[in-house]
């Protein structure tokens, strides 16, 4: 591919300035690409810890609300079951990590003396049942939270390696090609004129 530039020493300067701005914007990439993987590697061992959590509660959860029902009876396990809030308020709100809209889910946990009926014919597993539920849920909670800002620094990443790429193979080469072409092309002017001065010099 024919170079167009001028071969000058403005160029010159000018390109070598370009060159170097280019060379730190790859290193940063660098940086940046490298410090997301490994906060993406962070979020999947996170989210497969909560993942584990969540199965074991489930269970757990499951294991109690079977005892409740042959202990009370479904009849009377579903009245306590109307009595239970069915979901907890929650807002999700926006921060900037390395120029990534993150998602942070907030919430009020709730207490886990304040049960959501009477303590007539109560049975201690509906309890632990509903108490385990409720904790899958606000780990669910996390573990959305986990994924999106995984899926949303993944999206980063390509992003970066993208720009960083096109530093690599195609910005930087090329002012290196154009930086050699006019350092060349100065040079030889500088030869033919350093030999026509001499030639001139000899006549004389």
């Amino acid at each position: 591919m024919a170079i167009k530039i001028t071969p000058t020493k403005a160029n010159l300067i000018k390109n070598k300035g370009r060159l170097d701005f280019s060379q730190k914007g790859y290193e940063l990439l660098d940086k940046k690409r490298t410090i997301l993987i490994q906060e993406i590697m962070q979020l999947v061992k996170e989210a497969e810890q909560i993942e584990k959590k969540i199965g074991l509660l489930f269970a757990e959860a499951y294991e109690a609300l079977q005892q409740a029902c042959i202990s009370m009876g479904l009849n009377h396990l579903e009245e306590f079951a109307l009595s239970v809030t069915p979901e907890t308020p929650f807002d999700v709100r926006a921060r900037g990590v390395m120029g990534v809209d993150i998602p942070e889910v907030i919430y009020t946990k709730e207490s886990e003396q304040l049960l959501p009926y009477g303590f007539y014919e109560n049975n201690p597993a509906l309890d632990v049942a509903l108490q385990k539920f409720a904790d899958v849920k606000y780990l669910s909670y996390q573990l959305a939270q986990i994924e999106t800002t995984a899926f949303k620094l993944s999206l980063e990443i390509k992003k970066t390696q993208k720009s960083a790429n096109a530093l690599e193979k195609i910005q930087i080469p090329r002012l290196k090609e154009e930086i050699k072409y006019i350092q060349d092309t100065i040079e030889e002017k500088e030869r033919e004129e350093f030999f026509r001065l001499k030639r001139v010099k000899s006549k004389r």
